[in-house]
């Protein structure tokens, strides 16, 4: 860790001490590329939340753009960072609409008179669905990276909208097609039953018809790579 030094801002390098801890390297970096959180803040759509969160979270996501930067794979800092920033907000709007549309919902079951919607129904929906979320979550937790970034980032599981093969290539620093290798990798593995038992049970798709069906895409899959190796 470097406690006094001089590290060009510019040097593929500080990326790599700031990773490994350096404070000095950090600050730096979150310096340099401050603006870039407000420049996200001007084009991105707030909702109801405030801009000092936004801010905030914007914030965040540049400290995690800086965490997990690879200069060496080709692509620019600034695209990289941009979208984790932009990810980063959508995640907080998205959050904040959900927590609305809750109170919303229990306010309308207060309010209305003629056979109201029954509250307990509606919290029976929302912990299923927050029940379904986190055994999600779990399971793209088991993916190694860059696997679990590339499904998290592509469906939008973060919050935020879904990103096409085109647009994480460029983040990072591959073809889409690669890109494409790595999703398709990665749903092989969250097919398996041992991952995706729960969730299965959870959303109605334990059939043994539904896990002949996940079998026969990762065989399509898993197929079309051997192939591929031997041309």
């Amino acid at each position: 860790m470097c406690i006094v030094h001089r590290m060009d801002v510019e040097s593929p390098a500080i990326f790599a001490c700031a990773q490994a801890g350096c404070e000095t390297c950090v600050e730096a970096l979150l310096k340099r590329h401050e603006r870039l959180v407000y420049g996200v803040l001007r084009r991105q759509w707030r909702g109801e939340v405030a801009s000092v969160d936004l801010l905030q979270e914007g914030r965040i996501g540049l400290w995690q753009a800086v965490m997990r930067f690879d200069p060496y794979r080709g692509g620019a800092f600034s695209t990289y960072a941009w979208y984790a920033i932009e990810r980063r907000m959508w995640r907080a709007i998205r959050r904040d609409g959900r927590q609305r549309e809750r109170e919303d919902a229990w306010v309308r079951a207060e309010c209305t008179w003629s056979e109201p919607e029954n509250p307990l129904l509606i919290a029976e929906d929302g912990l299923w669905w927050e029940t379904v979320c986190a055994t999600l979550d779990r399971m793209v937790a088991h993916l190694p990276e860059p696997l679990q970034e590339v499904i998290v980032v592509f469906y939008g599981l973060d919050g935020g909208p879904p990103s096409t093969l085109a647009a994480l290539g460029r983040w990072y620093g591959v073809t889409g097609e690669m890109v494409r290798v790595w999703r398709n990798d990665a749903l092989v593995q969250l097919r398996m039953p041992l991952y995706s038992a729960h969730l299965r049970q959870l959303c109605g798709q334990a059939s043994r018809a539904a896990y002949a069906r996940a079998q026969a895409l990762n065989g399509m899959w898993l197929g079309r790579r051997w192939r591929r190796k031997m041309q």
